[in-house]
């Protein structure tokens, strides 16, 4: 086999690439002392680790320091959280952390992990099951210390804000050996009763070991199966338990959860003012709108009545009989106009008339009077009668016939005793 040759970054990045995708490697937990601790002003963190017989390099970076809950310093003993990796400019492996503890209660902590997994996977965590808190809660279950500030912080802040809720104290203990199953037996009794609007159960801050009872699982199942809404207010803001996330709601503290429990009166009573200002509005405005919807309907059913309907057709065929005496009137004004000027047309076509029919007669009596018989007759001519009738040629005739020859002046009767004819 051939040797390869690398570059030191080639082999570096080989080496870093091993790390990189060995799953032990990538999420390992880590005890050590720290030394040559260093703050830098990124608010990265570097620190080496060591036990008696080795060391390693470690970085915290500033998106994980900042959760911290202590300052760490040289010579602490802590347990780490991250992975390994190598730092290819300096060719040399380090930690690089997520978290960081101090080892006095690292075993708590693995089993808060743990307990937390295992419940989430369960389901106890879901967003879907919790319950919503009453607006206005009459009695609220308080499960904590009898002795300790938190019930006097519940106290005043509640009846500061509402002076009308009652709070109901059931004693429990909040540390030590049997806290958990007194919390759990405060759940169960203000489960049993029915004037129990929500429960708040807490503590005061303290450390890892003084909030475990609100770590266990009994006390989480507890919560969880209760049927009344509950408030988790362990500790301080920055203190987180098993009990604030199967809660129903989760308070940075007492103080807050009596806030959230309780609403302000004065709040109260300017929003109600709002509401009935509001509703008032709504109302005023329903009412107008039906009015005008009413007023409307009977406008409708006035013009939609049968008197309405005969009312109108009244004045409807008064209107046709004014329009009819109009028209009518107009017509006849229109055709008296006619009239008389037809007449005047008529006077004057009949003037004309008159004048251009005795000229015309006169001419017609001349014409008539120039193609009369007698004038014709006179000029010496004569017409044949046979029976009756006007002989109009000679072949009408035959020898023998009695004919009648008229004159102008007297007739004259005849025998045909020859017939000549003409050709034309």
């Amino acid at each position: 086999m051939d040797s390869v040759i690398f570059s030191v970054s080639q082999l570096t990045k080989y080496i870093k690439e091993i790390f990189d995708y060995d799953d032990v490697l990538n999420d390992v937990i880590v005890k050590g002392e720290i030394s040559n601790f260093k703050l830098h002003s990124s608010g990265h963190m570097y620190f080496t680790l060591k036990d008696n017989d080795a060391k390693i390099r470690c970085v915290l970076f500033k998106g994980y320091s900042s959760k911290l809950k202590f300052i760490p310093e040289d010579g602490m003993s802590v347990i780490a959280y991250g992975c390994v990796t190598v730092y290819e400019r300096d060719g040399q492996y380090q930690l690089y952390c997520r978290k960081l503890e101090p080892e006095g209660y690292g075993s708590l902590y693995l089993a808060f992990e743990k307990l937390k997994e295992k419940l989430y996977k369960e389901g106890l965590f879901s967003e879907e099951r919790k319950k919503k808190l009453p607006i206005f809660p009459r009695k609220i279950g308080v499960v904590t210390s009898s002795t300790g500030a938190v019930i006097r912080d519940i106290i005043n802040v509640s009846t500061r804000r509402f002076s009308g809720v009652k709070i109901i104290l059931y004693p429990a203990k909040v540390q030590g050996e049997g806290a958990a199953e007194t919390i759990v037996e405060g759940i169960k009794y203000f489960n049993s009763r029915d004037d129990i609007d929500v429960i708040i159960i807490g503590r005061g801050g303290g450390s890892i070991e003084e909030l475990w009872a609100f770590n266990e699982e009994i006390v989480a199942r507890a919560i969880y199966d209760s049927k009344i809404p509950i408030i988790s207010a362990v500790g301080h803001e920055t203190d987180y338990t098993i009990s604030d996330f199967v809660a129903d709601v989760r308070a940075s503290t007492p103080s807050h959860a009596a806030e959230m429990a309780v609403p302000r009166f004065d709040e109260l009573k300017f929003k109600i003012n709002s509401y009935q200002e509001t509703l008032y509005k709504c109302l005023n405005n329903k009412i107008k709108k039906d009015l005008l919807y009413l007023g409307s309907l009977h406008q409708r059913l006035m013009n939609y009545s049968p008197n309405n309907i005969i009312l109108q057709n009244m004045q409807y065929l008064d209107n046709l009989r004014n329009k009819l005496e109009h028209t009518v009137l107009q017509k006849l004004t229109t055709s008296q106009s006619q009239v008389e000027l037809l007449k005047t047309k008529l006077l004057n076509i009949g003037s004309n008339v008159v004048l251009e029919r005795r000229s015309n007669f006169s001419v017609l009596v001349g014409k008539m009077d120039a193609l009369s018989p007698l004038k014709i007759l006179k000029r010496g001519y004569a017409f044949v009668e046979k029976d009756e009738g006007i002989v109009k040629s000679v072949n009408e005739l035959d020898i023998g016939d009695d004919i009648i020859l008229h004159f102008c002046d007297g007739n004259v009767k005849c025998n045909v005793l020859e017939k000549m004819e003409v050709n034309l």
